[in-house]
C-alpha cells in the first residue's frame, strides 16, 4: 500500500492528533502560531480508504534574501516509525517540501532508544569513572530504534550534529527525564520518590506553601521569576511576548493544552511553571523560581501538584523534558538532573534529529552558520 501526501486543514490535523494517545506538543496545529517567524503547514498521509494515517506540522524558515527554506518538523512527523516500508512515508514528504522551496529537511522522530532507571542514574552520578550518561549501560533498550537509525542512514538521512558539551542539542533535547504514571496510584508514585523529595513535599505543606493555577494575566508574574532564573542560571530568556503568544495559541486550541502554576508563601510568589498536555502525555515545559525562601521548598510543591493534576487528567507519563547527559560534578546542570532523579522516574534517550540535504551547498552553509552560533 502506498500513501498520498496532501496539505490538510487545521481541523483535520487536530482531529487526527486527538485520536492518538500521545503526540508532541510541537506537532499540534497551534504550535505554528507560537512561531510567527516560520511559515506553518499541516500535512497528512492518506491511505487507500481516504483516511489520514499520519500527520506533520512542517515549519518553513526562509534563508535571508533568497526564497529557499529550512523545513523543520520538531519531534515529528507523527507516523508509524517502525514501518519497514519507511520510504512510503518519507519519499513523498521530501518531494513535497522540495516543491515548496526547501533546501534541507530537519526532523525529530519521537522514538526512544534507551532508558535508565533512577537507581542506575543515581549510581552513575556517584561513580567517579562515569562521565556521561550515554556511556552507562542502559536499563532497557529498544532494538527497533537502532534498526530505524540504520534504515534512515540507508535512505540518505544524516544524524544532526549540534550537541553541546552538556548533552543538549541545538534543536530539541535528545535526553529527557520521564516519570511513568500509567497504572500507578498517587500513593505508589509518591512512594517512588526518594527520601529527600518526600521530605521536601512535607516541608512545603507544613510551611503553608500554596500552589494555584494562573491565567494569561499571571504570565507577567511568571516572567519576573523566569527573568530572575535566567540571570541566575546564565541563559538567554525568551521575551514575555513569547509566553503570551504561546498561551493564546495553545489554550484557544484546547483549554487544557497549556496551564500555568504558581507557588506562593505568605503572599510572596516563589515559583512558577508551565505545563503542556497532548493526549495522555504531559510535559513540564518552563520553570522559574526566586532564590528567596528556598527552605520552604516551593519547587517540590509545584511539581507535586502538577504531577497530581497530570494523573487526574489520565496522563500515562509526566515528562520533565530535557536533561543533561553529563555526570560531571562541576557542571551546574547536574543539580537539575539530581532533582528529577529524586522522583524515581527514568532518563530516556531519543534517536535525535535527522537532516536530509536537498541542496548540499546550501545545507553545508547552514551547518557552518549553526556551528558558529
Amino acid at each position: 500500500m502506498t500513501f498520498r501526501l496532501r496539505t490538510i486543514s487545521r481541523d483535520e490535523h487536530l482531529a487526527f492528533i486527538d485520536n492518538l494517545p500521545s503526540a508532541s506538543h510541537m506537532q499540534v496545529p497551534s504550535w505554528g502560531d507560537v512561531k510567527p517567524d516560520w511559515r506553518a503547514e499541516s500535512l497528512g498521509w492518506i491511505d487507500e480508504a481516504d483516511q489520514i494515517v499520519g500527520a506533520a506540522l512542517v515549519l518553513y524558515r526562509p534563508l535571508p534574501k533568497i526564497k529557499r527554506y529550512l523545513a523543520y518538523m520538531p519531534e515529528g512527523p507523527v507516523i508509524d516509525w517502525h514501518d519497514t516500508e519507511l520510504g512510503r512515508w518519507l519519499h513523498p514528504l521530501l518531494a513535497h517540501v522540495k516543491s515548496q522551496g526547501a533546501f534541507t529537511v530537519k526532523m525529530g522522530p519521537p522514538v526512544i532508544t534507551r532508558r535508565w532507571d533512577a537507581a542506575t542514574v543515581k549510581d552513575a552520578i556517584a561513580d567517579p569513572q562515569a562521565h556521561r550518561l550515554g556511556e552507562v549501560e542502559a536499563t532497557t533498550h529498544d532494538p527497533r530504534a537502532f534498526e530505524l537509525m540504520e534504515r534512515l542512514r540507508g535512505m540518505g538521512w544524516q544524524q544532526s550534529g549540534g550537541g553541546s558539551e552538556d548533552g543538549f542539542a541545538a534543536g530539541q533535547p535528545r535526553y529527557v527525564f520521564q516519570l511513568p504514571l500509567a497504572d500507578r496510584s498517587l500513593d505508589e508514585i509518591q512512594r517512588g520518590f526518594n527520601q529527600l523529595w518526600r521530605r521536601n513535599v512535607r516541608k512545603a505543606e507544613k510551611a503553608g506553601v500554596k500552589v494555584v493555577q494562573g491565567g494569561y494575566d499571571d504570565l507577567a508574574t511568571f516572567y519576573e521569576l523566569y527573568a530572575e532564573t535566567a540571570a541566575r542560571d546564565q541563559f538567554i530568556p525568551r521575551p514575555l511576548e513569547y509566553f503570551q503568544r504561546m498561551w493564546t495559541a495553545l489554550t484557544m486550541e484546547d483549554p487544557n493544552r497549556m496551564r500555568l502554576y504558581l507557588a506562593e508563601h505568605n503572599g510572596e510568589m516563589l515559583s512558577a511553571a508551565t505545563m503542556l498536555t497532548v493526549g495522555q502525555h504531559v510535559w513540564y515545559s518552563y520553570g522559574a523560581s526566586t532564590s528567596r525562601k528556598r527552605e520552604v521548598q516551593p519547587n517540590n510543591a509545584i511539581q507535586w501538584q502538577m504531577i497530581r493534576d497530570a494523573h487526574a487528567l489520565g496522563a500515562t507519563v509526566y515528562d520533565f523534558r530535557g536533561t543533561t547527559d553529563t555526570l560531571d560534578e562541576s557542571n551546574h546542570l547536574l543539580g537539575l538532573l539530581r532533582f528529577k532523579v529524586g522522583t524515581g522516574g527514568q532518563a530516556a534517550e531519543y534517536i535525535g534529529e535527522w537532516d536530509f540535504p536537498l541542496n548540499k551547498l546550501l545545507h553545508k552553509a547552514l551547518d557552518l552558520y549553526m556551528s558558529r552560533r
